[in-house]
């Protein structure tokens, strides 16, 4: 069957690019993996209106609410390609079907690669956390840490005392230099250049990381960047540019959402370096926007 637009994509920017093109009354296709990179968490925060929620729970509301509009259809699946032939794409899911559309919007996001430390990965999402906006709020007045795991993993250390008394791990790998220590220190937070070789406790709940020389320092949580990759191989396939950001590639877009391939829009942790559900929602609404503008004033486009 072939639709107006294909969002590729079930999660914050996926469902809200989707909600515009519904409301704009085309013709839409939304496929779903159902393996959102947020469900390892219990709930989201800092998201106006959702803030507590469960993130299953905000996008099957979204989805019900999605389902109210009749130009939108449901295709739960993994697409494991897609392709482009004159004006027109195709996707093929894991199942075998396949789907054409004019349009497509890539919402397809990242999968995070966690420093390889026994203990880290089982904490993932509840005591080992990426954000401070998103999660420091839960962890208030607890013994916090900063996994050293990039340039920027400073900048992290610097802003964590504000929830709580905080140590950054540099790993032996990314040491602050002398204005940085000098930042750290009046900030209040301690440095341990020891790498952390495990983490203690009965997980997802953590007690204590073990450092190289033989240590146990307590820790109630931690805060890790971890880096990224693509979630899905389609905007490789379809030839979409890619520029380097801290953390891991992101999809190159124009000020209208738009990928290096003409009428393919993306949207979400995929095209971004920050990472938050906000930020997710609001540039799949723009993807979305724009998607529709480009259908309905294609000269323009």
């Amino acid at each position: 069957m072939h639709y107006e637009a294909i969002v590729i994509g079930g999660n914050f920017a996926g469902l809200s690019a989707a909600m515009q093109l519904a409301r704009a009354r085309r013709k839409i296709l939304l496929i779903d993996a159902q393996k959102p990179r947020n469900r390892f968490s219990e709930a989201s925060h800092g998201f106006l209106g959702q803030d507590g929620v469960a993130p299953a729970a905000i996008m099957a509301e979204g989805k019900r609410q999605l389902a109210a509009y009749p130009t939108v259809a449901f295709a739960d699946g993994e697409a494991i390609s897609a392709s482009k032939t004159g004006d027109t794409f195709s996707v093929a899911l894991k199942d075998g079907r396949e789907f054409t559309a004019s349009r497509l919007i890539l919402a397809t996001g990242v999968k995070d690669t966690l420093p390889d430390i026994p203990g880290l990965s089982e904490r993932w999402g509840r005591t080992a956390l990426h954000c401070p906006y998103c999660h420091g709020y839960e962890v208030r007045d607890r013994a916090l840490g900063i996994l050293g795991s990039h340039p920027f993993s400073v900048h992290a250390a610097l802003l964590l005392p504000d929830w709580g008394p905080a140590t950054y791990f540099s790993q032996g790998l990314f040491e602050p230099d002398a204005d940085q220590r000098a930042q750290l220190a009046a900030r209040g937070v301690t440095i341990e250049n020891r790498p952390i070789v495990e983490f203690l406790g009965k997980a997802p709940e953590l007690e204590a990381v073990r450092l190289q020389d033989g240590r146990v320092l307590p820790l109630s949580a931690i805060f890790v960047g971890p880096k990224v990759l693509m979630a899905s191989p389609l905007a490789e396939q379809l030839g979409c540019a890619f520029d380097d950001a801290p953390l891991g590639p992101v999809i190159r877009l124009d000020d209208r959402k738009e990928t290096t391939v003409k009428g393919v829009y993306a949207a979400g942790d995929a095209t971004n370096p920050m990472h938050n559900a906000t930020l997710a929602s609001a540039s799949g609404v723009l993807a979305g926007v724009h998607c529709h503008q480009s259908l309905a004033l294609p000269v323009l486009h």
